[in-house]
């Protein structure tokens, strides 16, 4: 007896499950309480990709991976490179794929971290560049980094107060290539109230001054990108629900 081919069937129904999802606000409040009671443990912590800290919680992880395999970008770009393991985690996928380098960019690469990243087997597909994410010269060398031609993937996850990001999506957003994303780290610290909002960060971030303040107004200022409905309704257990952006294909 034949078996159908049902793989269009399920990811159309894993579509609509998922823009049912993102918009069931019951779900995403029972989630957030959960997030943040996993907080006082240092829940995004807790994981490594390799060998090596990620520091993400693991549906952006998935997330992250989804979009990568569905784009193919040449060239991504992540602003904050902290123990490596995000931009080592990427950089895995480019090797999958067969192409492609990580541009990953910090204000202080560490001896030790830059260390994991430069003697890790994905070294490779990784280029480090030192200095802040908004520093036009720093851009610059972005830029410079990036062949002719290639389609690019920029995730912004470095200081999530609301002025640098909207400073690196401006500087960083245009080098998005259509239908590659634009992914903003952590928009969750802007759904939580002042008792929410982890404490047991570098800084505290409250709402108002966090990446989903800097990615409203900035979408304000463009209509390059859209957020995909689909990517951000499974992130509920996730750093950066509403953070996955795409770039519209250009008419």
């Amino acid at each position: 007896m034949s078996v159908p081919d049902d793989r269009a069937a399920f990811e159309e129904k894993k579509r609509a499950r998922a823009l049912a999802l993102g918009r069931d606000p019951h779900v995403f409040d029972a989630a957030l309480k959960a997030i943040q009671a996993a907080n006082k443990y240092d829940y995004p912590y807790l994981w490594s990709w390799m060998g090596v800290p990620i520091i993400q919680l693991p549906a952006d992880v998935m997330a992250t991976q989804e979009v990568i395999w569905d784009t193919k970008p040449d060239v991504i770009i992540e602003t904050g490179v902290a123990r490596g393991g995000s931009v080592l985690f990427m950089a895995s996928l480019l090797e999958l794929i067969g192409k492609g380098t990580v541009i990953g960019v910090d204000i202080d690469i560490r001896p030790q971290n830059r260390d994991s990243i430069e003697h890790h087997p994905m070294a490779k597909r990784v280029t480090l560049i030192e200095g802040s994410s908004t520093d036009p010269a720093v851009v610059a060398k972005v830029r410079a980094e990036i062949p002719t031609g290639s389609s690019v993937m920029v995730v912004l996850d470095s200081d999530h107060s609301r002025d640098h990001v909207l400073a690196e999506l401006r500087s960083y957003g245009p080098m998005v290539t259509d239908g590659c994303y634009l992914v903003v780290a952590d928009t969750m610290l802007g759904r939580f109230n002042a008792e929410q909002a982890p404490d047991n960060r570098s800084k505290l971030w409250l709402k108002g001054n966090e990446p989903l303040s800097a990615l409203k107004a900035y979408l304000g200022e463009t209509d390059r990108f859209e957020v995909d409905a689909v990517v951000n309704g499974k992130l509920i257990l996730a750093s950066s629900p509403g953070g996955y952006l795409r770039c519209r294909i250009s008419k």
